[in-house]
Order: C-alpha cells, then structure tokens, then sequence
C-alpha cells in the first residue's frame, strides 16, 4: 500500500513540473510578442519625436512632387516606411535657425574682365545643386554642359556648385579635404554649414540667392538644376537673346494645381499642420530653371520674408507668388523625364536627334551625360532627311499660356502636365 502512494505521488509531481514548464514557456512567449509590439508601435507612430541638430532643418526630380492625390492614410503605407518619421514640429520649431556660415567661397567667381575692379558680371552663372559624395557627377558636367567656357554667342559664363555638409560623415572619409582642393583646383565650390539633407534643400536655395545678391549682383541670367541633367546651354542662350535681363524672368517646367501630398509613405508627404492649403502656388521641377538677375536679387529679399517650407521647389514657387511673378513654362524643360512624342514616334528617348532642339532633361546618369555631350557635338551628326516625311528633327514649342493636363499615373497619382504628349513618362 505504501509503494502505491509513492508511485501516485512521483507522478503528480512530474505531471506538476510539467504543467510549470509550460506555463513558464507561454509567458515568455506572451512577453516577446508584447516587445515586438511596442517596436512597431514606436517606430511607426507618427507622434514620435525625432531630435533635430541644431545645425540643420533636417532635409533628406523622382516623382513630381505636389502631384499625389489627398487620400485617408492607410495600414499598407505604413507598411511601406522605411525610416521613422520626418519631425516636422520639431522642423517648425527651428525654422527661424536659418543663416548658415559659408565655409567655402568663390569671392572672385563673377568678376569679369582683366581687372578685378570691374563691376560687370557675367552674362549667365550656372549653378549646381551638388553633395560631396557626387565628385563624378560634378566632374561630368565640368566637362560637358557646363563647361566655363566662350560660347558661340560671345558671351561669359561661370560655374559653382551649392553644397552642404554631408549628413553622414563616416561615409565620405576626409569629405572636407576633397571639397577643399577640388575648391582650389576648379574654384566653382560653394559649402555652407548647414547638413545636406532632402528637406534642407530650401535652405541651400535661400542661401545661394543671398550668395547672388552680395557676391554676383551684376548677373544677368542664372541657370540653376541638378547635377544628373543633361543641358543644352547653347539652346538656352539662344532662347534668351531677346530677353531682358533688368525685367523679371522665370522660365521651366512649370507644374500648375499640385495638391500637397498627404500619403505618410511618400517622399513628399507634408502634414496638414505644416501646410493647410489645398493647391500649392506654381512653381518650377527644380531639376533645372533659368531666371533672370532681376528676379533673383528679388527673390533674395522674398524668401527672407516668406516662412521655410521642407520642399525646396514649392517654396521658391511661394517667393514667386510674394512678388507677384508668374512663372513661364517652356517645353524644352523635361525635369521630369521625357515623353515619347506621339507627332514623332519614329525617335527613340535616347536618340541625339531628339535631345538636339530640347533644353533641360532629367535624369541622366554620368555615362550618359558623357555619351549625350559627345554625340550632338559630333560634326558627322545628320538630323535632317528630306523626302522621308517620318525622318528629322523633331522641334518643342515654348508653352505659351501652361493650360495643363491631369495625368494618372499607376500609383495612383495625379501629374499636372503641359506637355500634350503621349502620356508615356520615363521613371526615376
């Protein structure tokens, strides 16, 4: 009798450690997925604060920005970040940190003429939004398009390229000694103190206009854009020989209605609180424009006073709307890829024939821009074929009054559009 109640009591006791064991196991489980949980949670919660440096307003043409429908936020665009959220209270909290000391300077770059007490500048100044990492991408277009050089219309040209501090330093080993012989090597390097990053794009705009107005007042036209643009300059010059560079002048790819972006998911997403307006004023695609020295001088004053907005192209169309600018658009500005021509079908996108009568495109690679330079300064290149009524060159327009077209896109976006084209868009 007493060996039975040994054996009854091993096996409760067993059966007890077991039922323990399993307990334990579950509540660990239970404790993980809580865990988990709240990582997701933090890292997805739009109210998280991210703490901003006080050097920078935090800024990371390419989708066309202002251009996405006004849609509820959804768990699938969640879903798709990949970075927590920009902070944009505490954006607006340091918008008026916005003077940026110039760590490199071209104070000579727009003295023209063998003396230096000269007071004339340049007919036209390129200017090249840049980061330090891209030394190929600003080797190209020193080579190519924008090249300090006599053009055929007699006239000067200069070159810098707008850069900031690099955000992530470890990246680009010694980045300040490049930037600093590539300065002396070339002079066209232009450095604020400021982190270059997407959303302080605005703030490399602001200041390279107070650059103009102090250091190159006597400009007559400025071109400014991308580095990854292939640009026909002497296109350019010729459209503006009979322009007046004493009045106002602001030509592009001019995008008309864009609604701000409300989708947390995209690059461009600015939330209500940051801007309540339902349309964005016109502005230009900011992979390249031409403005008068006028208008810049003018522009200077005008975006000291209108507030910093993260996105660098609708901000400068804010400045334009304060001084009572319209900005003109011109076909031949293709900053946002370039269509097939339906008048034209028989012309590939990458043909020279096609980039021949064109002014701006966006976006090239480097051996691209290389190859794009090198085949229409060809003196073999032959664009004309009479008696083929389907051959020769196919000529842009400039777009008188910017009546534009609503486009959908396959994400489920609206392009505002002036082109007239067939809607077939290269993506970036």
């Amino acid at each position: 009798m007493m060996r039975k109640v040994r054996v009854l009591r091993k096996i409760f006791h067993v059966q007890r450690d077991v039922m323990f064991t399993m307990m334990l196991l579950l509540f660990f489980c239970l404790l993980l997925y809580t865990q988990q949980s709240n990582a997701r949670a933090r890292q997805f919660d739009p109210k998280r604060q991210v703490k901003p440096s006080q050097a920078s307003l935090t800024k990371n043409k390419r989708k066309r920005k202002g251009s996405e429908s006004v849609t509820p936020t959804k768990n699938s665009d969640v879903a798709k970040l990949t970075m927590p959220p920009f902070d944009f209270e505490g954006y607006l909290r340091e918008k008026d940190n916005r003077d940026f000391r110039l760590r490199i300077d071209q104070p000579e770059k727009c003295i023209v003429g063998e003396q230096e007490t000269s007071t004339t500048g340049p007919y036209m100044l390129i200017a090249v939004k840049s980061v330090a990492a891209d030394f190929d991408k600003r080797q190209v277009v020193r080579q190519t398009w924008g090249r300090e050089r006599p053009s055929q219309h007699g006239v000067t040209l200069r070159r810098v390229f707008l850069l900031g501090v690099p955000s992530n330093q470890s990246a680009l080993p010694l980045w300040d000694r490049l930037l600093l012989y590539e300065s002396d090597t070339y002079k066209d390097i232009l450095l604020w103190d400021f982190e270059d990053t997407f959303f302080n794009l605005t703030l490399k705009e602001t200041h390279f206009l107070q650059w103009v107005n102090s250091s190159c007042p006597d400009v007559r036209f400025i071109f400014k854009g991308d580095a990854d643009v292939y640009v026909n300059i002497e296109n350019i010059l010729e459209m503006l020989q009979d322009k007046n560079s004493s009045e106002d002048l602001f030509i592009g790819d001019i995008i008309v209605h864009a609604r701000p972006i409300r989708k947390r998911s995209s690059k461009y997403y600015v939330p209500e609180f940051m801007y309540g307006g339902g349309l964005y004023p016109s502005y230009a695609g900011g992979g390249g424009f031409i403005m008068s020295g006028h208008t810049a001088r003018r522009l200077s004053s005008a975006c000291r006073q209108v507030e910093l907005f993260p996105i660098d192209d609708v901000f400068l169309g804010m400045c334009l709307q304060r001084i009572a600018v319209k900005p003109y658009p011109h076909k031949g500005f293709r900053t946002f890829g370039i269509p097939r021509p339906s008048a034209a079908p028989h012309l590939q996108t990458f043909d020279p024939c096609f980039y021949r009568d064109l002014m701006v495109v966006h976006s090239l690679t480097v051996p691209q821009i290389w190859l794009m330079w090198n085949l229409l300064h060809d003196p073999h290149l032959s664009c004309h074929t009479r008696g083929n009524p389907t051959a020769g060159t196919f000529r842009w327009s400039d777009g008188g009054g910017g009546g534009g077209a609503t486009v959908d896109t396959q994400e489920g976006e609206e392009i505002q559009t002036d082109y007239g084209l067939e809607n077939v868009f290269v993506k970036h």
